[in-house]
């Protein structure tokens, strides 16, 4: 197969373990030959992400902080003294406080929410902003989202208000980049098994349905996530911005369950 990403040098964000989306993604562009930087945030996800990016390669791996603009002085700052330019950034970053991924949506705390939309939507737009000087090339952004962005979904709340924000964002770069030629995307998988996914109330339920009402009957796999996002970091979608591309096996189509689910 084809080395799509060859010559390409990458930032990734978000790797927790070796379950993260953020992760299979990176498996994905390494088989099609980035380059890739990573981050982690505190010595606890140091320890787990190192290891994994120094099975890539990865020659550049650092704390970052996204509610810390030194840590991404520093961050920017190492990139480009050691590559000089920038191809694609992978935006794999949310939070919220899981006792608040539970209940009732109207009984969201103003520091939560403010909390949340600034870690999963606002550091998408720090991120692209700091990146787009370095990608002198064009280039191509991606970050993660979920089908509570458009539907509500049981105990995601805030989360889904978070994500609906970010694909708001991910519209509003595309327009602003497209000039200097970098793309703007998202992929929206169902219901995964990472560590952010079983903060959510109820996750295992929400998992299973899914799978059993999808057309294709299955949840994505990292590998399925990975193949999505190689497909927006690549040249392949030259002409390709502003989009969120489900990656659920078709879960989002359905107005109700499958009829021997009803």
């Amino acid at each position: 197969m084809a080395q799509l990403m060859a010559g390409k040098r990458g930032l990734v964000l978000g790797v927790a373990n070796d379950h993260s989306l953020a992760w299979g993604i990176a498996q994905v562009l390494a088989a099609h030959g980035a380059e890739m930087a990573f981050t982690y945030q505190g010595e606890g996800f140091g320890r787990r992400v190192r290891p994994l990016a120094e099975q890539l390669g990865a020659g550049i791996i650092l704390p970052a902080d996204v509610q810390d603009g030194a840590s991404l002085d520093a961050l920017f700052e190492r990139i480009e003294a050691e590559w000089g330019s920038l191809d694609f950034l992978v935006h794999a970053i949310a939070y919220s406080d899981k006792a608040e991924l539970d209940g009732r949506f109207v009984d969201t705390t103003r520091d939560n929410f403010l909390k949340s939309l600034d870690i999963s939507c606002y550091s998408l737009v720090e991120l692209t902003r700091r990146a787009a000087p370095l990608m002198t090339n064009g280039g191509s952004v991606v970050t993660l989202s979920y089908i509570g962005a458009q539907r509500v979904t049981p105990n995601y709340n805030v989360m889904g208000i978070a994500k609906a924000a970010l694909e708001s964002a991910v519209r509003y770069l595309a327009n602003d980049l497209g000039p200097v030629g970098i793309r703007v995307n998202a992929v929206s998988p169902g219901p995964m098994r990472t560590l952010a996914g079983a903060a959510i109330a109820g996750a295992r339920k929400v998992y299973k349905v899914t799978e059993q009402n999808a057309p294709l009957r299955a949840n994505a796999s990292l590998e399925a996530v990975g193949g999505a996002a190689l497909y927006l970091l690549s040249d392949l979608s030259a002409s390709t911005t502003g989009e969120t591309l489900f990656v659920d096996g078709g879960f989002h189509i359905l107005g109700m369950a499958q009829p021997e689910n009803l």
